[in-house]
């Protein structure tokens, strides 16, 4: 291989690894976007309290939901009471 060849290869070879690296900086950059973890979010939300399959509410998670909520809200009007 001649030097020229060498170089010739080299050259390829790092504009090839610049290349890769401009686009991991990209899905870098809009994986961490304020807008794309909220959607993100909004999403694992969603997979949460709705079927993905057919789209209906998952009521056994919302019970659950509803359920420690209110146990909170009374707990918290429990302990107020009783600091009176």
């Amino acid at each position: 291989m001649t030097k020229v060849d060498r170089q010739s290869s080299l050259e390829h070879e790092i504009e090839a690894t610049r290349e890769r690296l401009a686009g991991t900086i990209d899905q870098l950059l809009y994986r961490s976007s304020p807008k794309t973890i909220a959607q993100r979010q909004v999403a694992a939300v969603k997979a949460t309290y709705v079927d993905p399959l057919t789209g209906q509410p998952n009521t056994a998670n919302i019970l659950k939901t509803v359920g420690v909520v209110a146990g909170v809200v009374g707990l918290m009007v429990a302990l107020r009471k009783l600091s009176k």
